[in-house]
């Protein structure tokens, strides 16, 4: 019998998906217009527990969006963390802002200890705003990015943006449904304690509308801007005035039907990705030089991602992943440093010797929502076998 190939992570389409998206179909209200679009913003923003919600084409789209509300632009630096995906940092520079990369700490997130001592070595207040003494910038923000649904220290980052008088970015594209559950935050979803915070619905995430994305703000003001650049700052729907450049960013009716149906599964998603995080996590931590990378105490993740850290050096990380292959069984590493991508070689960075260990020794494993325990032990042995 062929061997079944076993995904990294692939949608989960087990809900009324198929209706809704038929319903937006037949009622040829297909694109950017249709009141699916409003109601889907208005699910995640209950869910969220924010006043409102955007919609956008894409998590990308949904950060450059929010680097534009928080007035970041030439001449600017925002802090954000070397270990990352791309798409977390090109905003910055969307905006004609440069990033200064930050290493991680043991979460994965940008570690506030070493951004707070970027600022203290590096930067001083000039009329209550944070200046890089190297370069001369201002330094206008911090995007924070919750590292496969983990939660970054958010406490200790609200303290350091408001001491130096930064804006919060949250990144929440993979941390759709991660809250604390304890503490002076208790209750507070990620992507809410900011200024602005972003999710993604791209198809690898815990709920998906094939491509598409979501701003919330604190600042009502910020997000009925996000809204209005969204949809190409029409002042006047009827006679094409623009007030100003605006974009092409909004989510179609079609999108936004799935994405209805995927929001009433989200919790039973959560479930099982804790659920199945526990599975690996009790068969390979600790056994045959093997780390299941844990979570922030005191949050309910949603456990997006789950992380294989290779603390015996006889595992080469590649070596792995390809042993894992030739069983058809997808993994990946975690992402490249972004400071060590061509287009910011010339960024400053700082602190990054956790982030290289973390990119060096880190294999994530398969964590579909439909991950079954008979796959899941399959890949626990293949890995005890190495």
């Amino acid at each position: 019998m062929e061997m079944k190939f076993i995904p990294l992570s692939v949608p989960n389409f087990s809900g009324n998906e198929k209706e809704y998206v038929n319903g937006a179909v037949v009622s040829e209200w297909v694109s950017t217009g249709g009141s699916l679009v409003g109601e889907f913003e208005q699910k995640v923003a209950g869910y969220a527990g924010m006043p409102a919600a955007v919609a956008c084409n894409s998590g990308s789209s949904g950060l450059h969006l929010a680097n534009l509300v928080a007035g970041a632009g030439r001449g600017d630096e925002v802090l954000a963390p070397a270990l990352t995906f791309i798409a977390a940092v090109n905003p910055i520079r969307y905006v004609g802002a440069e990033p200064v990369f930050i290493g991680c700490d043991d979460s994965l997130c940008m570690d506030p200890v070493l951004a707070e001592r970027f600022l203290s070595e590096n930067c001083e207040m000039r009329g209550g705003c944070c200046y890089n003494r190297r370069t001369g910038a201002r330094v206008r923000a911090i995007v924070v990015v919750h590292v496969f649904g983990n939660m970054a220290d958010m406490p200790a980052f609200l303290a350091l943006a408001k001491k130096y008088n930064l804006v919060l970015i949250e990144d929440a594209t993979e941390a759709l449904g991660t809250r604390y559950t304890g503490g002076p935050l208790a209750g507070r979803m990620a992507g809410t304690m900011g200024d602005a915070g972003v999710y993604s619905f791209n198809g690898n995430k815990i709920i998906t509308t094939g491509a598409g994305g979501m701003v919330v703000s604190n600042h009502p003001d910020w997000a009925e801007h996000a809204k209005y650049l969204s949809t190409q700052a029409k002042d006047d729907q009827l006679q094409f005035i623009h007030g100003e450049v605006g974009y092409n960013y909004r989510l179609t009716n079609v999108q936004a039907a799935m994405g209805l149906a995927q929001m009433e599964q989200l919790e039973d998603f959560i479930a099982h990705k804790i659920q199945m995080h526990e599975f690996y996590a009790s068969r390979l931590d600790g056994k045959n030089g093997y780390r299941v990378l844990g979570f922030r105490d005191g949050v309910r993740a949603n456990r997006w991602f789950y992380s294989l850290y290779l603390e015996d050096p006889r595992h080469q990380r590649d070596q792995v992943i390809a042993a894992l292959a030739e069983q058809k069984i997808q993994t990946r590493p975690v992402w490249a440093l972004i400071n060590e991508q061509k287009p910011y070689l010339q960024c400053e960075a700082y602190g990054l010797e956790k982030a290289e260990d973390y990119r060096a020794k880190i294999v994530n494993l398969p964590c579909s929502t439909n991950l079954t325990a008979e796959d899941a032990q399959r890949v626990v042995d293949v890995l005890l076998a190495l």
